[in-house]
């Protein structure tokens, strides 16, 4: 059975950050808290890992997983571009429930799947997720689940349902939330032919507060049928 670390108690939160980051070094899948559900994580950059990440939830490359990051300084280095109106919605809701797509930096050396030239970033809530990505960098991060059954919202679920596919658990207790981020794609800001942004799933954030934010620049339709993002 693959270790599960309490990532609350002092004692064992400097060797569940060791084990999670070797881990992640080695190649494998771990699951970590994260401010909305728990999340199953592997380097972004190791293409042998996200598949291993995918195949534990029993997803095609078709799905390709998101990618959290510890700030909005590494989210510039992944992205082609960051639109002045993303750059707003990063200083209201990061940290937070947002995540956001936007083209991929072409330069990058990745494979996360069949991302069409995009990426979905996000930067968690949560002093423990913020601290290993400062250690592993960027992560690839999906909810921590089968495909088709409800997100983790405790580590018991996640050991459930994705026992040795996965090589570190951490608890850090029920999440504090337990609603999925909210999606939206913001690839239409980019280039020369401008579109709105578009809400691919409502969460954590709502349509009301990202109009707060957008105005016209987000668009009304509400068609969202995205999941298993974390």
């Amino acid at each position: 059975m693959s270790p599960v670390l309490d990532c609350r108690d002092a004692g064992q939160l400097l060797p569940a950050l060791r084990q999670a980051r070797q881990a992640i070094g080695r190649g494998e899948v771990i699951v970590m808290p994260t401010d909305t559900v728990y999340g199953v994580a592997a380097d972004a950059f190791n293409a042998s890992a996200v598949a291993r990440l995918l195949a534990a939830k029993g997803r095609g490359r078709q799905s390709p997983p998101p990618v959290l990051v510890s700030g909005p300084t590494t989210m510039r280095a992944l992205v082609a571009e960051v639109p002045e109106a993303v750059e707003r919605l990063m200083e209201r809701f990061w940290p937070g429930g947002l995540t956001i797509v936007l083209p991929s930096q072409p330069s990058l050396s990745w494979d996360l799947g069949e991302t069409r030239g995009t990426v979905a970033v996000r930067m968690p809530d949560d002093a423990f997720a913020l601290e290993l990505l400062e250690e592993t960098g960027p992560l690839a991060v999906s909810s921590a689940n089968l495909t088709g059954k409800p997100a983790a919202l405790d580590i018991d679920s996640a050991v459930e349902m994705l026992r040795d596919s996965v090589s570190v658990y951490l608890d850090g207790g029920i999440v504090r939330t337990g609603v999925a981020s909210t999606i939206v794609d913001a690839t239409g800001l980019v280039g020369a032919e401008r579109r709105p942004v578009r809400v691919l799933r409502e969460g954590a954030v709502s349509r009301v507060e990202l109009r707060d934010v957008l105005g016209d620049l987000l668009e009304p339709d509400d068609a969202a049928d995205e999941d298993d993002v974390a």
